[in-house]
């Protein structure tokens, strides 16, 4: 290779690496909240639809949805070539997201739109529920991207059902005993979250597993106190994947407020409600540091993990007491 060639080859690999990092920085914007109420009558009256029980979460999973595949750069998580095959800010989030999409698509598929046990389940739902369930990291035959825009067609389809005074078989059971199974879900992914939060800086916890039962047992002898530590490397993927989940999480909440709106009333929970998600909205404030830092308890360094895990379980604290306020009679 002559030396002319080697320095017209350098500044071509220079000004290549600095434009894949800009797309890279565009790629890799963290979305905003946004006001679900306002976005649910924007798609109502777009479409000429009423908003009947259930259009509001059924639009915002939709919308969850829609963000995964439609954002810039499309869906990142399952890219196999550069600036996507090297982040992994975004991809964390992305997964975070969509852990509450599969979630939220099971519940509807087997709680919201059942009346009862011995129901049968919407054929759209249970299409949109197997869909989104494919593995994220699939990108050919089919590729993820392919099945999650299959699943939105399905849950629009559901929408329009659901909306249309013709239609009887598309339902959505705002009751109290439904809502408060979708909760305990949410109240056991918040505790998840806060706990591979906290596990930025190492946990030394007593097992717990068996309290309260006598009876019980598991399936191997574990160590009566046990260490819990994130990865060094790991920390910021944590941290990224916990937003995405709070920020999906945040959405349906705010879907869910206006749904079921005569149940919280009744059961003088919407207050409750509220300051769940002021929680969870604190959680989405902008990180001005280039990095996610991970200083220790006190000490000089902020460690943004433990700032976020305060939230998620006041949000978790708080979600407690409202499903105790559901549960009662």
């Amino acid at each position: 290779m002559t030396t002319s060639l080697k320095k017209s080859i350098v500044p071509i690999l220079i000004f290549g690496s600095f434009i894949l990092w800009i797309i890279s920085i565009w790629w890799g914007w963290m979305p905003s909240s946004y006001d679900v109420k306002q976005r649910v009558r924007a798609e109502a009256l777009a479409t000429d639809s009423e908003i009947v029980p259930g259009y509001a979460t059924v639009t915002t999973l939709i919308d969850m949805t829609t963000w995964l595949v439609d954002k810039p750069g499309g869906f990142i998580s399952n890219d196999m070539s550069p600036p996507g095959l090297l982040m992994d800010n975004m991809p964390a989030f992305e997964y975070g997201v969509l852990e509450q999409v599969r979630d939220l698509a099971l519940v509807m598929r087997l709680d919201f739109s059942r009346s009862q046990s011995q129901s049968t389940g919407d054929k759209d739902l249970e299409t949109a529920q197997n869909k989104v369930n494919i593995s994220h990291k699939n990108w050919v035959l089919p590729s993820a991207e392919s099945e999650y825009k299959k699943a939105i067609k399905a849950l629009a389809s559901y929408r329009t059902r659901l909306a249309s005074e013709d239609e009887k078989e598309a339902q959505f059971y705002t009751r109290a005993d439904n809502l408060s199974d979708w909760l305990r879900e949410i109240e056991k992914r918040l505790g998840s979250i806060s706990q591979n939060l906290s596990a930025s800086v190492g946990n030394d916890i007593f097992d717990t597993n068996l309290a309260g039962d006598t009876s019980a047992k598991q399936s191997t002898v574990t160590n009566e106190q046990l260490k819990v530590q994130t990865s060094w490397f790991k920390i910021d993927d944590v941290f990224y994947e916990s937003r995405g989940s709070t920020w999906a999480i945040l959405h349906f909440l705010k879907a869910v407020q206006i749904d079921f709106k005569d149940v919280l009333e009744k059961k003088n929970a919407t207050v409750s409600l509220k300051q769940i998600i002021r929680d969870l909205e604190e959680t989405q404030q902008a990180v001005w540091s280039p990095m996610v830092l991970n200083g220790n308890g006190f000490g000089l360094v902020a460690n943004h993990s433990l700032v976020m895990a305060n939230y998620v379980s006041r949000a978790n604290a708080a979600l407690i007491d409202l499903r105790g306020l559901l549960e009662k009679g």
